[in-house]
């Protein structure tokens, strides 16, 4: 058992140690449990560059087919099916197509032939939801460190040498792509591509403000389903924390009342519609104080019966010896000390039982059970009163009918169950009587049955005999020779064992008392 407690505070210890803060309330762990998941699915948000990297570079492929494609069907192209051709790719795709020849001057612009296929936005004429959104496509880029490319700025001058892109194709005759940024922060994709054999060359513009959008309502239905969960999983925390904390707050509120001494104020919840852990917290709360106000209860009357019992045999005391100065009669004298001798010992004897009574419930509590063969237990317990010969000549048998009457206790406990029914036995029956005790098993249930040949118990004695103090004294008997805690230590070790100890109808020929300790089988 002790093996066990240390095992249950080692687990309990480590988890406080995993547990978050002691000083944090409940609320607040359950809240932080159920929003790290939402915390980390926000953290997805900074791959949404990863998203968009991955469109600019199909952007980027697709930029440099189409710039290859259209320099291909313009190199074997008239001046005028050259003028048609980047009129017509240029409205249809939306991009501004320049053709320069092999000295690097403009011949051709989309943008003059036709209508500007698309113009960039002024951020200052936005209204404030693209301006939210411009700052939180900055914001996470900058939280992931994304590099921002350069604005897009028109060179002042038409020459091909002023675009980088341009100048590395006339000098090494192949496709390039550069990316830049719109004054709203969209892309600006530009693809150089030469012209035929004799060192002309294309450039295409293309604003792809369809990849800013694609990323901003990936993010926006992300942000929606995070913003939504956030919400349904703080509502369903605070009702858990709600359903949970509430419940320990009564159950706080009660236990400390009950602490203050006002337990008979307090009304301790038993929650019995709850079968959750909360609920057995609960009853078990309220049953612990329930045994808790039985056993105040219990020590009040006990020591309300002890200042009762001590008092009558102190004040006999008491009179006989102011009595005795007073007294020349040698006869009466020597009755006044018998008198002061039998409180004496009337005194001690109800010491022994209450201090031994007191402390029954705390040792059984540490006690650890083993094996007892019960019949073998109650043979000791006759053959040392044989031996003593405190049997006033009755003749105790035992009978034993079961070949299983192992139970598990304390022995030494138990034994003091079994003097204290033979004792009773002895003390009721006649002189030289019958006494039976009868060893039996019924199911897990292991009895002993001590039955004697005395007046009998009344029916309407038969629970006032275990109340502590209670003596139904034969007709006859002097008064004082019982302390009527017997019964009542027997009853209160039985029932530490599980069993019980009651008075139950007579059987066979005796006719006397009939007391039955029944106790679980091992």
């Amino acid at each position: 058992m002790a093996d066990e407690s240390a095992r249950d505070a080692l687990q309990a210890s480590r988890l406080e140690r995993l547990a978050f803060p002691i000083g944090s309330s409940l609320t607040a762990r359950i809240l932080a449990v159920n929003l790290i998941p939402l915390l980390v699915l926000a953290g997805s948000l900074f791959f949404l560059d990863s998203y968009r990297r991955q469109l600019l570079d199909e952007r980027f492929k697709l930029a440099r087919i189409e710039a290859q494609i259209t320099a291909e069907a313009l190199a074997g192209a008239t001046s005028a099916r050259q003028e048609a051709l980047l009129s017509q790719i240029g409205r249809e795709q939306r991009m501004r197509l320049r053709m320069y020849d092999s000295a690097g001057t403009l011949i051709a612009d989309s943008f003059d032939l036709d209508e500007p296929s698309f113009t960039f936005d002024d951020p200052v004429a936005e209204p404030f939801l693209e301006d939210m959104a411009r700052w939180t496509d900055n914001a996470l880029n900058f939280a992931v460190r994304a590099p921002s490319p350069p604005p897009y700025i028109e060179p002042e001058e038409t020459q091909a040498d002023n675009w980088p892109e341009l100048a590395r194709v006339r000098q090494q005759g192949l496709t390039q792509i550069e990316l830049r940024r719109a004054p709203d922060n969209t892309p600006v994709i530009n693809a150089a591509a030469p012209v035929g054999i004799n060192g002309a060359s294309l450039l295409t513009t293309r604003n792809a403000t369809d990849i800013t959008q694609a990323v901003r309502n990936a993010r926006s239905s992300l942000m929606t389903i995070i913003l939504l969960a956030l919400v349904v999983s703080t509502i369903l925390s605070l009702y858990l924390a709600n359903t949970i904390i509430e419940p320990l707050r009564r159950l706080v509120r009660a236990t400390s009342l009950v602490r203050l001494g006002r337990e008979r104020e307090v009304e301790v919840p038993r929650m019995d519609a709850r079968a959750d852990e909360i609920g057995l917290l609960a009853r078990a709360v309220s049953d612990m104080t329930a045994t808790l106000r039985h056993r105040i209860d219990a020590v009040e009357a006990f020591a309300a019966d002890v200042a009762h019992e001590i008092k009558n045999p102190l004040a006999s005391l008491r009179s006989a010896t102011e009595s005795l100065p007073k007294v020349d009669d040698p006869k009466l004298r020597s009755q006044l000390v018998d008198i002061a001798a039998h409180d004496v010992r009337r005194i001690d004897r109800l010491v022994s039982e209450i201090s031994e009574a007191s402390r029954i419930d705390a040792e059984l509590s540490r006690a650890v059970f083993e094996a007892v063969e019960l019949g073998q237990l109650f043979s000791n317990v006759v053959a040392r009163k044989l031996e003593r010969s405190e049997n006033r000549s009755c003749t105790i048998t035992i009978d034993i009918t079961t070949t299983s009457d192992v139970v598990m206790g304390v022995p030494i406990r138990l034994e003091r169950i079994a003097e204290n029914l033979i004792d009773n036995a002895v003390s009721f029956s006649p002189e030289g009587g019958r006494i039976n005790v009868t060893i039996a098993r019924e199911n897990d249930r292991v009895s002993a049955t001590v039955c004697d040949e005395g007046p009998g118990i009344p029916e309407a004695e038969r629970e006032k005999v275990f109340r502590r103090f209670h003596s139904h004294r034969p007709e006859g008997e002097e008064y004082g020779n019982h302390s009527g805690l017997g019964l009542a230590i027997g009853r209160t070790i039985a029932e530490a064992h599980d069993g019980t100890l009651s008075v139950v109808e007579t059987t066979g020929d005796l006719c006397g008392a009939c007391l039955a300790l029944e106790l679980p089988g091992a």
